[in-house]
């Protein structure tokens, strides 16, 4: 069974690409367009294996969501990767803070972030 992937992130073309990379790779992909949005596909997906996620989001943004998700138990071990145009040292390291596993700069290379999320996800 391919592993299932939470994307989040307020442009929709962000989301586009990353979703093309992912199921190219045979990943299946849900997509949320902030934070809020975010949280309702988490829960009301079945699994989730892990999660790519923006930082500038409205209704609710990127710190606040990571955070969200390690305050519950069963999406503690999610592994969440920033993917943002914030490159500010601040902004990486209270994203690791928060729970982030890894923290990617727009624009990411599509091999790096595949090698990201398959490392993240114990897949050679």
């Amino acid at each position: 069974m391919s592993k299932h992937i939470l994307i989040v992130d307020d442009s929709k073309t962000i989301r586009n690409l990353v979703a093309f990379i992912m199921k190219k790779e045979g990943f299946k992909v849900t997509m949320a367009e902030d934070g809020l949005d975010g949280l309702e596909k988490l829960y009301s997906a079945q699994q989730i294996d892990l999660i790519i996620s923006d930082i500038n989001m409205p209704r609710m943004d990127g710190f606040t969501f990571i955070k969200t998700v390690r305050e519950q138990e069963a999406y503690r071990d999610v592994p969440i990767i920033v993917l943002s145009t914030e490159g500010k040292e601040q902004d990486i390291q209270q994203g690791i803070q928060l729970g982030a596993n890894l923290y990617m700069v727009k624009p990411a290379q599509p091999d790096k972030m595949m090698t990201n999320v398959r490392m993240l996800l114990g897949k050679p």
